[in-house]
């Protein structure tokens, strides 16, 4: 039993050095980051705020958790909070997008809704003798 200590210590040794050199070899997400980052921008110029304000909170708020991995040097968690902040980034331009379909569909009713109104009235005008 005692003859098999080096070797424990030796795998042991190795084991932990992996360990360690697998966490270091993360690079620094900087690519992610601007992805992130421009997703956030097209996400608040295509309206979150009004349509989809707490999507966009989150993303913003997920971004600052990068960045604040990013400068303590955790890329791992950077890298997450970034990926976190783009796809929340990303739901908040489809629900804008859904939103304003929605608010167009409305008022292409409404348009509709009127011109018929309007055309019902023409044609009662037209031909005062007739009632529908």
């Amino acid at each position: 039993m005692g003859s098999n200590a080096p070797l424990r210590r030796c795998a042991l040794a190795v084991t932990g050095a992996l360990a360690l050199s697998g966490c270091a070899t993360i690079p620094a997400p900087t690519d992610q980051m601007s992805v992130a980052t421009a997703s956030i921008a097209d996400a608040a110029m295509a309206g979150a705020q009004t349509y989809a304000p707490y999507e966009l909170s989150l993303a913003n708020d997920k971004l600052a958790t990068a960045r604040t991995a990013m400068a303590g040097k955790d890329h791992r968690l950077a890298l997450r909070s970034a990926q976190q902040a783009h796809a929340d980034a990303q739901l908040a331009v489809a629900k804008t997008q859904a939103a304003k379909a929605h608010q167009a569909a409305d008022d292409a009713r409404t348009t509709a809704r009127a011109l018929r109104e309007e055309a019902d009235s023409s044609a009662r005008r037209a031909r005062p003798g007739l009632t529908p």
